[in-house]
C-alpha cells in the first residue's frame, strides 16, 4: 500500500453487537472518525464492539491509542455494572506485535470467529478539523503513555508537541 492510501471504515450493527471493519493502514488521519464511530456505537447501546482487522495490515500509534482509550471506557463501564467489550478479530502479526510492544495487548480480547451479522455500511470520512485531529492525537498518545514507563518515555515528546499545538489551536478560536 502506498503512503497515501486512506483508511476505510465500515460498520454493521446487530444489537447489541457492532462490527467495525478497518480496511487499509490505520493511520492518524482516520483516528478521529474511528473514535467518534466507537463512541457513537456505545451511545447507541452497543455493548460488544468487534474490530475486524482482516484487511488492516498495520496501525500507527494514534490509532492504537484510540483503541486504548476505548478499552479503558469499557473497563470503566464494567466497573459500573454495564456490559461492554472491545474485541479484535484477525489482527495481523504486525498489529499484535505493536500491541505487545506498547503493553496493551491484554486490554483486548482476541476472537477467532466474528459474530454473524448482516451487510456492512461504509462510514463516510468527515472533514476533521486540525484542532480535532490534534486533540485525538494528544488523547491517544497520552493514553499510551499511561500504560507503562517505556511508553511514557517513548511518547513524551509527541504528547508535549500535540499539547503545545492544542494550546495554540485553541487560542485561535
Amino acid at each position: 500500500m502506498s503512503e497515501g492510501t486512506s483508511t476505510s471504515l465500515s460498520v454493521c450493527v446487530r444489537d447489541p453487537v457492532a462490527i467495525v471493519r478497518v480496511i487499509g493502514q490505520a493511520k492518524f488521519r482516520a483516528a478521529t472518525d474511528f473514535k467518534n464511530l466507537l463512541l457513537q456505537l456505545q451511545q447507541d447501546g452497543c455493548t460488544e464492539i468487534v474490530l475486524d482487522l482482516t484487511q488492516c495490515p498495520l496501525m500507527d500509534s494514534t490509532f492504537l491509542g484510540v483503541m486504548t482509550v476505548m478499552s479503558r471506557k469499557c473497563e470503566a463501564a464494567k466497573k459500573e455494572g454495564r456490559p461492554c467489550s472491545l474485541k479484535l478479530y484477525h489482527p495481523s502479526d504486525r498489529i499484535l506485535e505493536a500491541l505487545a510492544n506498547f503493553e496493551i495487548l491484554g486490554s483486548f480480547t482476541l476472537i477467532k470467529d466474528p459474530p454473524e451479522v448482516g451487510a456492512f455500511k461504509r462510514v463516510e470520512e468527515s472533514s476533521t478539523s486540525r484542532l480535532d485531529l490534534t486533540r485525538t492525537c494528544h488523547e491517544a498518545h497520552k493514553a499510551l503513555m499511561e500504560t507503562c514507563d517505556e511508553n511514557a518515555r517513548r511518547f513524551k515528546d509527541a504528547t508535549e508537541f500535540f499539547e503545545k499545538n492544542l494550546r495554540e489551536e485553541e487560542g485561535k478560536k
